[in-house]
């Protein structure tokens, strides 16, 4: 099984019209890019493993709502995001690819699936999923739980701000999603995934002390020469950079010690190191030894 190869060199860029839908206060936003990922059943496994399952239940409600994902969606991108007064986050999945509008809103009528309107938004059910679905054009289209839907079409209308309004998510972008798979995390996310991350190292004093200094994180993965991933955590000087760097290692020591074979194999090909103001870790790994990590909970601690 040939990973890279079935992985052509493509990114999962998203569009003024997608970043304009995404709701500005955003916890974590991974985008992928769909077609690749139909091309190869390891690639598949990729994004499985990525998407958590209320994820998984977005992307199978999109397949049975009338549209053919495995031909009309180019990327898909998730985003978690806060909503004033509301207690945790929603969701909401962007499309993009090029959608025969008129067709699949001419096949919902003749099955009598009534929309609701917001604003001059029409918002369809999405089978019997309690999902939601709405095109903001040809090319993009929205999907999740109805209030997520409307979240994002305020953003999309101006009547709240949207990710275009959030410089330090935007830039964080810039860097990233020239890549097939990539995700960028606010303060918030990068400290769940980080303590996810260290496991039981992240019960050291050290950790209490630096983890309020998270800024924020991204990653991202390429396939153009076995499998590269790279992972920046951005922090305010190079002291908590450096000290979260001696507690990564620290963990990996003890993964060593501890780990499956997948993951003492994952940890050997790691390198982890802090850059001025920058946490990096940098792994990388032929196809096959790439297929053995998908199953170690290392790899999800990190991509979740």
């Amino acid at each position: 099984m040939s990973f890279a190869l079935a992985m052509p060199a493509v990114a999962a860029q998203l569009s003024t019209d997608a970043r304009s839908a995404i709701p500005k206060d955003i916890q974590q936003l991974i985008a992928v890019d769909y077609r690749a990922m139909q091309n190869s059943s390891a690639a598949m496994d990729l994004k499985n493993r990525i998407l958590p399952p209320e994820l998984k239940q977005m992307e199978e409600a999109l397949k049975t709502s009338g549209l053919n994902a495995n031909h009309d969606v180019d990327e898909l991108a998730f985003a978690s995001f806060r909503v004033s007064g509301v207690d945790g986050t929603r969701m909401v999945g962007i499309a993009q690819g090029e959608f025969d509008v008129p067709t699949i809103k001419a096949n919902w009528l003749k099955k009598k699936v009534k929309y609701t309107k917001v604003r001059t938004n029409r918002v369809y059910p999405m089978g019997t999923s309690g999902m939601s679905v709405t095109f903001v054009n040809p090319t993009t289209m929205i999907f999740g739980s109805e209030e997520a839907v409307k979240s994002a079409l305020d953003a999309r209308d101006g009547v709240t701000s949207s990710l275009l309004n959030n410089n330090s998510m935007m830039e964080s972008m810039q860097a990233v999603d020239t890549a097939a798979v990539w995700s960028v995390l606010d303060q918030e996310g990068t400290q769940f995934m980080m303590h996810s991350v260290l496991g039981q190292a992240s019960q050291v004093t050290d950790y209490d002390t630096v983890k309020k200094r998270f800024l924020g994180s991204r990653y991202m993965m390429d396939f153009s020469n076995g499998v590269k991933f790279n992972l920046n955590v951005q922090t305010p000087d190079a002291f908590t950079a450096g000290t979260m760097a001696s507690l990564l290692n620290a963990a990996a020591l003890y993964k060593k010690m501890s780990g499956t074979d997948a993951e003492k194999q994952a940890i050997g090909n790691t390198t982890v190191k802090s850059d001025a103001d920058n946490l990096e870790v940098n792994f990388s790994a032929s196809d096959s030894q790439f297929v053995s990590l998908l199953q170690s909970p290392l790899f999800q601690a990190v991509v979740h």
